[in-house]
């Protein structure tokens, strides 16, 4: 069996940083997993809710063809839950994901924590998009 990889994000605005992440993560195992944030979770961790609905960024992701799987997060306050449920051995954080490696590495000893590389950050950022009001 091939080594499992799992990334998440909120993917509002699918843009060619999404893109890269994508496929940085894809290149860390064999299978890849993305958990996309529900609607309410974005609002309750970021402070608003994101542009596009959680299943218009499931869709985007999906048509990306990058990984093998796409699945909506949990909606409880236990985010983590579902990476116990999915036994990846990697997770693959954004370069600007706001959570403690350490806290992970704490939670799941089993598996490997990688950063991936940002691409061009002043070009692409969903946030540049949000505040052009374009997709």
């Amino acid at each position: 069996m091939g080594k499992k990889v799992v990334c998440a994000g909120t993917f509002d605005h699918f843009h060619p940083g999404h893109r890269d992440f994508l496929r940085q993560a894809k290149r860390l195992g064999d299978e890849l997993t993305v958990i996309v944030a529900r609607d309410e979770t974005v609002r309750r961790i970021k402070g608003f809710l994101p542009t596009h609905n959680e299943q218009m960024r499931k869709h985007n992701v999906e048509e990306s063809g990058i990984p093998e799987l796409v699945i909506l997060g949990n909606l409880d306050t236990d985010l983590f839950q579902i990476i116990q449920e999915l036994k990846p051995d990697i997770i693959a954080l954004g370069y600007d994901q706001r959570v403690s490696d350490e806290e992970i590495t704490k939670r799941f000893p089993y598996c490997t924590i990688i950063r991936l590389q940002s691409f061009q950050p002043d070009h692409y950022k969903s946030s540049f998009y949000r505040q052009k009001g374009t997709d």
